[in-house]
């Protein structure tokens, strides 16, 4: 299987020109903010994840590929090769999810990484892939608050449409992971949903009528090529958690996956905390892996 990794760096003066033409609005530190970690995310997958095939890393703009990264090994993937160009650019993590699926030579079966999805622990292939079948958690909720899951659930809702079933006045919500993901799946989704996905892709910024990547999700999962079963992971945020606590979840694992959540923080605590897990990401995976030079 393949992995696919989608990647902002905020800090990309060219990136930073393209938001200030085409956005009106503050740019949120918490969602562009580069932590420097995807380093280790790759070294992670590299150590804990050894069923991974190809790693593509879907950026913006060539400016937005780390100095460091091995053009050779780590597959870079621009927003153009996938994305029909009325649509760039996008600041929004919704229209590149939609699209992920179109990336030349994908396997039939991907893991879709967040960047702040870290492989702690080892892993195995059957963790996400078993007799066929992908594996996720799941939730089920009633009630749609906030711009997060009325996406989630604009997404269930169209997953059911797509396979003709009765509207549900619960919404399916997966666990927050890795994405396990059959490529011909999300076309057939793709080219049943065009119209919909167009109006997502059309959204530079993200807004409570998008769609996001639980649409293939939820999908595969009302099909029944979805096994609903928990995926080992630890999720915790900064804003909840002290210094020991990011140390100890890096070093010392509850689960195979980590997932470093990131909010708003004061620069000083930012620094902070970036230290900590920069030097806790270095003591766990000291090794290059074949994705840097």
């Amino acid at each position: 299987m393949d992995a696919v990794i989608t990647y902002v760096d905020g800090n990309d003066p060219v990136w930073k020109q393209d938001y200030e033409k085409y956005t009106n609005v503050p740019v949120m530190q918490k969602r562009f903010r580069d932590w420097g970690t995807l380093k280790y995310l790759l070294r992670g997958i590299e150590k804990r994840m050894p069923f991974i095939r190809n790693v593509y890393l879907v950026v913006s703009h060539p400016s937005q590929v780390p100095s460091w990264a091995d053009r050779e090994n780590l597959k870079i993937v621009l927003h153009k090769d996938i994305i029909p160009e009325e649509f760039l650019p996008t600041f929004n993590c919704n229209p590149i999810e939609m699209h992920l699926h179109r990336i030349p030579g994908l396997d039939e079966e991907y893991l879709y990484f967040n960047d702040d999805m870290y492989p702690v622990a080892e892993c195995r292939a059957e963790d996400f892939f078993r007799d066929g079948k992908a594996l996720i958690g799941y939730y089920r909720h009633y009630i749609a608050s906030g711009m997060y899951k009325k996406i989630c659930r604009n997404s269930d809702r169209l997953a059911r449409k797509a396979l003709d079933m009765k509207p549900s006045c619960s919404f399916a919500r997966p666990q927050h992971i890795c994405s396990p993901m059959f490529r011909s799946e999300c076309e057939k989704v793709y080219a049943f949903a065009e119209e919909e996905i167009a109006k997502t892709s059309a959204s530079r910024t993200r807004t409570e009528e998008n769609l996001n990547q639980y649409l293939f999700l939820n999908y595969q999962y009302l099909k029944g090529c979805l096994i609903p079963e928990k995926v080992s992971n630890k999720h915790i945020s900064v804003a909840m958690t002290s210094v020991s606590g990011l140390w100890t979840a890096i070093m010392e694992p509850r689960g195979k996956m980590l997932c470093i959540n990131d909010v708003h923080l004061s620069e000083e605590r930012y620094q902070e905390l970036r230290t900590i897990i920069l030097e806790a990401f270095e003591r766990k995976f000291p090794v290059k892996s074949r994705f840097e030079k």
